[in-house]
């Protein structure tokens, strides 16, 4: 799927420029400092876990970079986005619900935008132990913001898919998390698989009519 991208300037190297490399009995690259052999590959390159944490890396440091024009880090447009879509002010414990973190880390992420005065807290009328975070006016133009790069970063990330690839890598993502979700006594819901049939399905639907 999507691989580390970072040796790929290489490729932009004038062709009548002499390459180095070319004389060493095994080419070597210079990364981070060091030299490394080409053909050094990890061990789970090959599998779908890998491919799925770099593809994740990669897009999270795109909508970071993203993000930090907008003056955020990567995580705090996810609580500004579920604020933006909640019907109303919401509690650390919905926040904490929603974006699937506990709600300590969920708090700490809201008093930093609230310092931003992107968000503003109040207790619940009756019970102080209840607080309550709704976006600000400012919370809100930056939230509008937000969607812009998701959905930027999005074409970027599925370039030359069609809608058929998009609907099916959507679907075997959430399958393959509500697997782990299930193993590991996570919350399931919202790994719901979209409900219209896909080709694939109805493919191996009609083998077992007629098998």
């Amino acid at each position: 799927m999507f691989l580390v991208f970072r040796l790929l300037f290489f490729a932009g190297l004038s062709s009548n420029r002499h390459d180095s490399t070319s004389m060493l009995p095994k080419a070597k690259l210079r990364m981070a400092g060091e030299w490394m052999d080409k053909d050094v590959t990890h061990p789970g390159v090959k599998s779908v876990g890998w491919a799925l944490v770099q593809a994740s890396r990669l897009h999270r440091s795109r909508t970071g970079d993203k993000l930090s024009e907008l003056g955020l880090f990567a995580g705090q447009e996810q609580v500004l986005q579920a604020l933006a879509n909640a019907a109303g002010p919401m509690t650390m414990g919905e926040l904490a619900s929603i974006l699937r973190v506990r709600p300590p880390t969920a708090s700490k992420t809201v008093s930093r935008l609230s310092t931003l005065k992107l968000v503003e807290r109040h207790t619940e009328p009756g019970d102080a132990r209840i607080v309550r975070v709704k976006l600000t006016k400012e919370g809100k133009r930056k939230a509008a913001a937000i969607d812009a790069i998701w959905d930027e970063v999005e074409a970027e990330l599925l370039a030359g898919f069609d809608n058929k690839d998009r609907k099916r890598l959507r679907k075997l993502l959430r399958r393959a998390a509500k697997n782990l979700a299930g193993v590991t006594g996570a919350d399931q819901t919202g790994f719901e698989t979209d409900d219209e049939p896909d080709e694939l399905e109805i493919s191996e639907r009609e083998l077992a009519v007629t098998a």
